[in-house]
């Protein structure tokens, strides 16, 4: 990542969020050598992926900003297109895997393509015209990002639809883009352990859509999950 933003033409930085882990992950963040790319540690104690890109999205004043999921799943030559799309005006980019011009290399199991496609249903309710809510490889306008964030509300795996429903709720567009997507070991979602807690949090979305005004200032405190869910 440091490698492939050092030959980005403006100054960039990295931000890695540090979400209760037990590895080695904030030492070898702390230890990272110095160069023209900054690497920072922001940590974030409540669980939830949700909670974790809140924190790193809050975490910094640049123009733009954008998150990935640290396994680089999604090829980075995305970046290119992505931040060129913001530079010409767009405030929302996201990869999507379901674009025509994607490549994808799937190695999940019947059952979790049959949740995925679920998922992607009951997503395309509340953020219409989005083919692909959950690929982890999204950029925004900086104030825009900050914005959404504030009202974050989801801490687990459906963060990304409360997101851009927050973004499209602001008036801004999706664009998405092909990506280069390869399955990656490791993944800690069980669609056994947690299907339950996704469809719970896409109806708590809804609720909150619903319930809160179109306009208006931003929130800026945390609410933190009304159920036991397991959040990796």
């Amino acid at each position: 990542m440091c490698a492939k933003l050092a030959r980005m033409p403006f100054p960039t930085s990295v931000i890695v969020v540090d979400n209760n882990s037990t590895d080695r992950t904030a030492e070898i963040v702390r230890g990272w050598p110095r160069g023209s790319v900054p690497v920072r540690l922001v940590r974030c104690a409540i669980p939830g992926k949700g909670a974790a890109v809140r924190a790193g999205l809050l975490g910094t004043s640049a123009p733009f900003v954008g998150f990935c999921d640290a396994d680089m799943a999604t090829d980075l030559d995305a970046i290119d297109v992505a931040l060129g799309l913001l530079l010409s005006g767009e405030r929302v980019v996201i990869g999507s895997r379901a674009h025509r011009g994607s490549h994808v290399e799937n190695r999940h199991s019947k059952v979790r393509e049959l949740g995925a496609f679920g998922f992607r249903a009951l997503a395309g309710a509340l953020v219409r015209g989005v083919s692909d809510t959950q690929c982890g490889f999204k950029f925004f306008d900086g104030v825009l990002a900050r914005e959404s964030a504030a009202r974050l509300r989801t801490p687990g795996f459906a963060f990304d639809v409360e997101l851009l429903a927050r973004c499209v709720e602001g008036g801004s567009a999706v664009r998405e883009i092909p990506v280069r997507w390869r399955d990656m070991p490791g993944s800690r979602f069980s669609p056994a352990r947690h299907s339950l807690g996704i469809v719970l949090e896409l109806g708590r979305i809804w609720l909150r859509l619903r319930a809160q005004p179109r306009s208006g200032a931003a929130h800026t405190s945390w609410e933190p999950p009304l159920d036991p869910v397991g959040y990796p």
